[in-house]
């Protein structure tokens, strides 16, 4: 059984589960509608022109939180039917099971983005950037899915159940979406909370996806180190998963 095999059976069960892909969507694209529209109207005569397209990135990046969060319930339903477990003991290697989870999560994660994308049109939202700057976008969105992936497969591989899983998940996802620069501007941010934002790796995926999308200037140097950031963050949530899934195995 190949990494695309195992791929293939996670994007049937997902849309066999079509509720999950709504349900993922659903905040965001709330947020998308409702947030932008109250708070557009308060933030008039600032120097944010289109609210939602000033949040459009930090909503992309929390459809990918949320879709990777489901990616981790899927396990459990899947010890549910057994077929977790007929995977463990088939003769697979751990890095095609793991691998064949996340890309299913960042497969998701690009069929949301985009569905989010054509309703941000609707709401006078023009994309100002190039192909260069589309497959930039697409390789941040790729990165991102894949490290929210491989530390939501691990998770749900240590916690006991779907309900604790997604109370910790939400501990995490929450804090670390409101402690950037996803809904407001953080240039007059000062103490603390500064550096709570500007050490977020998501605060500089956030203004580097805007950038581009609204035609800005983008820092070369920031958005190579932001990569290299999410390449290592990546890196890491892969091997988290895989110490996570040994230790199932030798249960």
């Amino acid at each position: 059984m190949t990494v695309f095999t195992i791929l293939w059976k996670n994007i049937k069960w997902r849309f066999h589960n079509k509720l999950t892909i709504i349900i993922t969507l659903t905040q965001p694209v709330l947020w998308l509608v409702l947030y932008s529209t109250v708070a557009g109207q308060t933030l008039q005569g600032t120097e944010i022109g289109n609210y939602t397209a000033f949040i459009l990135p930090g909503l992309m990046v929390l459809v990918s939180f949320s879709v990777c969060s489901s990616s981790g319930i899927m396990n459990y339903m899947l010890k549910a039917e057994g077929s977790f477990y007929r995977i463990l003991i088939a003769p697979v290697q751990r890095t095609s099971v793991i691998l064949g989870q996340i890309l299913e999560g960042v497969l998701c994660t690009f069929l949301e983005v985009g569905l989010m994308g054509l309703i941000s049109l609707f709401f006078s939202v023009r994309f100002r950037t190039g192909i260069s700057g589309f497959c930039i976008i697409l390789l941040l969105i790729f990165l991102i899915a894949f490290f929210m992936s491989g530390i939501c497969y691990g998770i749900s591989l240590i916690l006991p159940n779907e309900m604790v899983y997604e109370s910790v998940m939400n501990a995490i996802v929450l804090p670390v979406f409101f402690l950037s620069s996803a809904l407001f501007p953080v240039d007059r941010i000062t103490g603390i909370l500064k550096i709570l934002v500007s050490g977020n790796p998501f605060t500089h995926v956030i203004n580097s996806i805007r950038s581009i999308l609204l035609g800005k200037a983008v820092s070369g140097r920031e958005l190579v180190l932001t990569i290299c950031l999410l390449l290592l963050m990546g890196g890491l949530g892969f091997c988290f998963a895989a110490v996570r899934l040994n230790r199932e195995t030798d249960l």
